[in-house]
């Protein structure tokens, strides 16, 4: 372009450099979505303050040299003004979102208290004056405590429901991003709300609340809905910068004479201008519909003329589930509900990430226990069912398939043998846990199922926690206050070994792999429970199997869940891991040897299993290998061989899963959440938000109301 632009009149030149110049102002300012791609970018607001300082002194620059500009210093005055206003918004946005400035926002004004300098002066003077007189103190109400905008709703919740619900605690509990302390009241409130809620109506709402969050530090929306006097700054400024635009490309296409210019350079012109356009439109059109605008409907029950555009829109916002069984055929495989929701429209990745130790120790293929279902998928598969061809369709895909897969199995196999290890010893060397994570960690949906197990086993706990006490400690229980609940005491005292009397990050990799020492045997057990014919009670057979199964599945997930989040999540791990990456190693070189001597294969977990399960461990490993080596391979198989003595040990499992999860959660820092949120968001979060909902945890702290002193003076 340089060249190019030699070639023309200098003047000509300067012109279209001036005007070219503040378009450059207009795209630092960035997309109203990503202001911050982490957490940290928010603390570089000043140095993006200077950058707006010195980007806009170059254009100004630019401009005078280019002076007379006859044709296009008009244009070239309102493209500056809509790039100014673009940079600005981003750098305010910057300010706002840094961890100082966000606490400093939710921080009251500075409260005194009442005037006890004053109080004691006048009860001096009447003690001296002999009056009878006694100080008397009374509650005073809170002053936060005024009735709520939205009033109490018991059944199923409206998507505009949702949204203001969402609005309201977020408004309230964003200060869990900075450790700031609440009031009994808000406990109260928040927890009494969320125990009357249908599971599906609080995963959306806690949903919506993180995306508010996500908004807040990430992106324009709190510039965007600045209000100044009860007047919308944000919204002002962002339609003066777009009629900026519009202006200017008036001003181009009516009055500025072109013949001057080269038709390549118009192009340009028209290009930018349009871009610039097109990218204000459709942010003026996610501002009209951001979850913040759909918020500021005051009353849902009367909602304006209006509101039913949002309704329409936010039926498509919502959560699709479609129902499903398990990979793994059994007889009666319960149905579990997955998150199908587009990309395009979900509100998080919706999607739990699973690592495997042994798994990973025998170079084992991926797996999940549920496929993701899409969008065109359910629709398809809809379709055929009304046609009635969805019987014989399933049967010749899967038959084709199956075809498929076995001549792509053979291919990969002999291209892996020739070219894998070349490329394992290049990224082992490189980028070892980037490839671990490409090659061992598999994605599963997300089931509203697991969600409502979740969720129950903290409303139920959340029931014991009426004081602070009770309430840290429930939320820093690792298993014991399961165990509790689901079995006797010979029992709850062989399983809290493996889990109080070790660091937490040794529990997470014991109770992991004996969740699969258990898993991977019991697949065998459940086939022959299936052929098994129960002829005096069928129908409570198989339900009693469809829930071992459904416990079986949430164990397993939490317990992968939770070892990714060990081995590859390290940041959000960090306060509660402890030197778990260090036994995470230890224990694999511990089960690799075992598994090389065994001469097992990749694939033949089961087997693994069988063989781990069939060593003696009547004397503790650590009484023959000392504790140089921090591996607890076979520590968890004699964990697991005690859960095998249990009848109901997924359900023991399972909720202490859940627990150990919870820990984590409670545990990790705030900010951790917060930086995660940008990423797609996880599980734990889910879980920290809904706890803090609860009123589990120890952010509760102060007293509802303040005592107020009275003279009473005596006759």
């Amino acid at each position: 372009m340089a060249g190019h632009k030699a070639n023309q009149n200098p003047e000509e030149n300067s012109d279209l450099l001036a005007f070219w110049a503040p378009f450059l102002l207009l795209h630092l300012g960035g997309p109203d979505t990503i202001t911050a791609f982490a957490l940290e970018d928010n603390e570089l607001w000043l140095r993006h303050f200077l950058g707006l300082g010195f980007q806009a002194g170059a254009v100004v620059y630019v401009f005078i040299q280019s002076l007379p500009n006859k044709n296009l210093w008009i244009p070239t005055l309102l493209m500056f003004v809509a790039g100014m206003i673009k940079y600005g918004e981003r750098t305010c946005a910057l300010y706002k979102a840094s961890l100082d400035k966000f606490r400093d926002s939710m921080l009251k004004e500075p409260d005194p208290g009442p005037n006890y300098a004053k109080l004691m002066e006048e009860y001096d003077f009447k003690k001296k004056n002999k009056l009878p007189t006694q100080i008397s103190s009374t509650l005073e109400p809170d002053k936060e405590a005024k009735a709520s905008d939205i009033p109490p709703k018991t059944d199923r919740l409206k998507d505009l429901e949702v949204v203001h619900y969402a609005y309201k605690y977020f408004q309230t509990f964003k200060g869990l991003v900075v450790d700031l302390i609440f009031s009994f009241r808000e406990r109260d409130e928040s927890r009494d709300f969320f125990k009357i809620r249908d599971p599906e109506d609080a995963l959306r709402v806690i949903e919506v609340e993180l995306n508010f969050l996500y908004g807040t530090l990430y992106t324009k929306v709190e510039v965007l809905h600045l209000r100044m006097k009860k007047i919308y700054v944000g919204y002002i400024l962002r339609f003066l910068a777009l009629a900026c635009v519009l202006a200017t490309l008036g001003i181009f296409y009516f009055k500025v004479n072109k013949q001057e210019f080269r038709g390549v350079d118009i192009g340009i012109t028209y290009t930018l201008l349009l871009g610039a356009i097109a990218l204000d439109v459709i942010a003026i059109f996610m501002l009209i519909f951001s979850d913040r605008s759909i918020a500021s409907i005051k009353d849902p029950e009367r909602p304006p003329w209006w509101a039913p555009i949002y309704k329409a829109f936010l039926v498509l916002m919502r959560p699709w589930w479609k129902t499903c069984t398990c990979n793994r055929k059994y007889e009666h495989s319960p149905k579990h509900e997955l998150l199908a929701t587009p990309l395009v429209v979900r509100r998080w990745s919706g999607s739990i990430s699973s690592h495997n130790l042994i798994r990973y120790c025998l170079k084992s293929n991926r797996t999940s226990m549920h496929g993701f279902p899409s969008w065109w998928q359910i629709m398809f598969e809809s379709i055929l069912r009304s046609l009635k061809l969805y019987e014989c369709f399933d049967k010749c895909a899967t038959c084709i398939c199956n075809v498929i897969e076995e001549c792509l199995s053979s291919i990969r196999k002999g291209l892996g043998k020739i070219f894998w290890p070349c490329f394992e010893k290049i990224f082992s060397f490189c980028a070892k846990d980037f490839m671990d994570e490409m090659v061992y960690v598999s994605l599963e949906p997300f089931s509203l199922d697991l969600w409502r197990f979740i969720f129950e086993e903290l409303k139920k706990k959340s029931e014991f926690a009426d004081t602070p006490e009770t309430a840290k400690r429930i939320s820093s229980a690792r298993g014991e206050w399961a165990l509790t609940d689901a079995c006797e005491e010979p029992e709850r005292g062989k399983l809290l070994r493996y889990l109080i009397e070790v660091p937490y990050d040794e529990s997470i990799l014991l109770w992991h792999i004996a969740t699969d020492l258990c898993y991977h045997p019991d697949d065998e057990k459940v086939r022959k429970n299936t052929n098994r014919q129960d002829t005096e009670n069928p129908t409570n057979r198989q339900d009693h199997e469809k829930e071992e199964l459904t416990y079986r599945q949430f164990s397993k997930t939490l317990s992968d869940y939770m070892l990714y989040l060990l081995v590859f999540r390290p940041t959000m791990m960090s306060a509660v891991a402890g030197i778990g990456k260090i036994r995470f190693r230890d224990t694999c070189a511990e089960a690799g040897r075992f598994f090389k001597i065994g001469d097992l294969l990749p694939n033949q977990d089961k087997k693994a299993c069988e063989k781990l399960l069939g060593v003696r461990t009547d004397v503790g490993p650590q009484e023959v290998k000392g504790d140089r080596s921090k591996s607890v391979l076979f520590d968890a198989c004699m964990l697991a061989k005690e859960l095998n003595k249990m009848n109901n040990k997924w359900k023991i499992m399972s909720k202490v899963w859940v627990e150990l999860v919870s820990y984590a959660a409670s545990h990790c820092r705030a900010s951790t959440h917060a930086a995660d949120v940008s990423q797609g968001g996880e599980l734990i979060t889910f879980f920290w938000l809904l706890m803090a909902h609860f009123g589990l945890g120890e952010q509760f702290q102060i007293n509802e109301g303040h005592a107020r002193a009275k003279l009473i003076v005596g006759k």
